[in-house]
């Protein structure tokens, strides 16, 4: 079709707007309309428009925001567009009517609702294209501009996205990258822009030398920088096209349907079930499971009542040692004796081993000093706040760092990294034996370590398997946090590495952990803690128009304000839901230990596997009749009282 100045050379038609933020759309929500390609005056347009005022195609244009956040020629009369609502999918406050001058056509309605939706973009102001994932019941693409921001989400309910992309790439490079299969980044075929950027950028070459050794150091601005750096560029041989020849990154030709888009159906959840928590285990209760010789019974209903409450704060000290591993469930109060006796001098046997290191020898040992230094730094700043730990001669500041030390030894492939102080401090806030915390904080390594390592496998599996669950429970959302480029979900790398330490008040996450450590009701329960958190902020993501930095933004300003029960309540109450649908995917059921995993993960101890009891520490040979002797730091020490309602 030709008119005056412009040619159509794509058309496609039953191509919706959804206006809702809604999992399910409603007739009102969908606005029909039809996806136009055309050349114009030297230049070549993306044009959208209703089905109403698809005749039209000269009167609507794209206009970006200068640096002040205003609209380059808005008047006050003629406010931006912006609905409030599915920013992912409609990001209005970049598109805005032309002014018209003529008359409106007959038959029109003058203020149509439906109107300001209709835009027209330039093909050179695209960035990148983002293709919806498999699963769900029509594709759609989303289409972010140089700006920023992202045009309306365009869901081709009769299929044509294949068809759209091959004519765009006649007049565009459209590169996928190897990182993200659905993301093509957009370019000129004139691709020497590209080779500049990435040579500027070094992104693959002397920088990721010590990416590892910057990981060991800081893992947490390591991880954010470098996802935040792979997110925007992505590297690749590019090389242009012959006109009309079919680039190799684009999907094959439209000879037949489009399987894994537009045919496969989400999983259809049930209704939420309603969770109430109950008080917190007492310590009569617990002597209530205690046989006369001190070995605990019905073993299975404590663990779900300390699942389901919690434990009062007095009775951490006692109960915690159990739940970490550091003694057995089975054995006898006189078996827990002789056990603590040979642990004893188990830990300051290798408590001496870096003690007699002189200050000579230790100048050649750059592993230890870098320990050393590292813990000293780490533990200077730990829970300052706290007044086990406030003040600069504060003895608790001496036994983490005593206790982290020896642990070097313990695990010498592990060592020392940053955030196992945060794992600490509360183990010892809560035991006030250095002894006694050492191996229980051994004990909760032994379910964290994985997140520690150097490959960041766990983490990676833990990040896959978060975004798998978050993809059942919420397509939508999962949706939205891919068209701001944070559909990695790199912002909750810090909760899945330290276990929530840093979000929660210091008398929750002592709760929080307590609960999880029982493994109960399935494992992975921190991965539906994540969900549970995500889902409470699902309307402020999706409605407030956050780009990738506002959502950083706002997930980090959550820190000290949620609360452990709300939290606790609403991640239970996913797992039922979850557990409940009859058709949940395999892999779904393998990550709620609903099914055995089909093949063994890495050979690191997955931190995202909590076992029901987590084994014991090896036992060392028993204690020979000349111990070395103890030093004073092994006595206990008792914090000021705090007030413990709270905990």
């Amino acid at each position: 079709m030709e008119e005056s100045g412009y040619r159509v050379v794509f058309e496609k038609g039953g191509v919706y707007l959804h206006t809702s933020a809604k999992k399910h759309q409603d007739s009102g929500s969908l606005i029909a309309g039809v996806i136009r390609v055309v050349e114009k005056d030297n230049d070549v347009l993306l044009h959208w428009a209703p089905v109403e005022e698809a005749g039209d195609s000269t009167q609507i244009l794209f206009s970006k925001k200068d640096s002040s956040g205003a609209e380059s020629g808005t008047s006050e009369e003629e406010p931006t567009f912006d609905p409030g609502y599915e920013p992912d999918w409609a990001v209005i406050s970049t598109v805005r009517p032309r002014p018209l001058h003529s008359e409106p056509k007959k038959g029109a309605e003058p203020n149509s609702p439906r109107g300001p939706w209709a835009f027209s973009v330039s093909l050179g102001e695209l960035k990148s294209i983002r293709r919806s994932k498999p699963g769900l019941s029509w594709a759609y693409l989303v289409l972010v501009t140089q700006a920023g921001g992202s045009l309306p989400a365009l869901h081709f309910h009769h299929g044509g996205t294949r068809a759209l992309l091959r004519v765009l790439s006649r007049y565009l490079l459209l590169a996928s990258s190897p990182q993200d299969s659905r993301l093509y980044l957009v370019f000129p075929h004139d691709s020497s822009a590209l080779s500049n950027s990435f040579h500027h950028l070094q992104l693959f070459d002397q920088d990721s030398s010590n990416v590892v050794s910057r990981f060991l150091q800081d893992p947490y601005s390591t991880t954010f920088s470098s996802f935040s750096r792979v997110t925007n560029f992505f590297r690749g041989a590019l090389q242009p096209h012959p006109e009309g020849a079919s680039s190799p990154d684009l999907p094959p030709p439209d000879d037949e349907a489009e399987p894994g888009f537009e045919v496969i159906s989400c999983v259809e959840l049930g209704p939420r079930p309603t969770v109430e928590r109950a008080s917190p285990v007492t310590e009569e209760e617990w002597a209530r499971h205690m046989s006369p010789d001190g070995r605990l019974q019905h073993v299975p209903e404590l663990k779900n009542r300390i699942f389901s409450g919690g434990l009062s704060p007095s009775l951490r000290r006692e109960a915690w040692k159990f739940l970490l591993g550091y003694f057995s469930w089975e054995d006898s109060a006189e078996e827990h004796k002789a056990h603590v006796r040979r642990k004893t001098d188990e830990y300051f046997r290798m408590k001496l081993q870096w003690k007699s290191v002189s200050p000579e020898q230790e100048r050649r040992n750059s592993l230890l000093h870098g320990y050393r230094s590292l813990i000293e730094r780490d533990v200077s700043r730990t829970d300052r706040t706290n007044k086990f730990y406030e003040g600069p001669e504060n003895p608790g500041l001496g036994l983490l760092n005593d206790i982290l030390l020896t642990y070097c030894m313990y695990h010498f492939d592990l060592g020392y990294v940053q955030g196992m102080s945060d794992l600490l401090s509360p183990i010892l806030y809560v035991l006030q034996n250095e002894v006694d915390a050492f191996w229980c904080f051994c004990g909760f390594m032994e379910l964290v370590q994985g997140n520690f390592e150097e490959s960041q496998e766990t983490m990676k599996r833990q990040l896959g398997q978060l975004l798998l669950l978050l993809r059942v429970l919420d397509q939508p959302l999962c949706d939205f946090l891919d068209s701001q480029d944070s559909g990695s979900l790199c912002f909750c790398f810090r909760w899945l590495l330290i276990w929530f330490k840093r979000e929660f008040p210091f008398p929750d996450i002592l709760r929080l952990w307590e609960v999880l450590w029982t493994g109960l009701p399935g494992p992975n329960l921190h991965l539906l803690v994540a969900c549970a958190i995500l889902d409470m902020e699902r309307d402020t993501l999706m409605l407030s128009g956050f780009g990738s930095n506002e959502i950083l933004k706002h997930i980090n300003e959550l820190t000290m304000k949620l609360s452990v029960e709300d939290v606790l309540k609403r991640a239970e109450a996913l797992y039922r839901q979850l557990t409940a649908c009859p058709e949940l995917p395999h892999n779904v059921q393998e990550v709620l230990g609903l099914v055995p995993p089909s093949e063994p993960h890495s050979p690191s101890p997955p931190a995202s596997l909590l076992p029901l009891s987590p084994g014991r520490a090896p036992q060392a040979p028993p204690a020979p009749a000349e111990a070395a002797p103890q030093p004073d730091s092994s006595l206990e020490i008792l914090p000021e009282e705090e007030d413990s309602t709270n905990a």
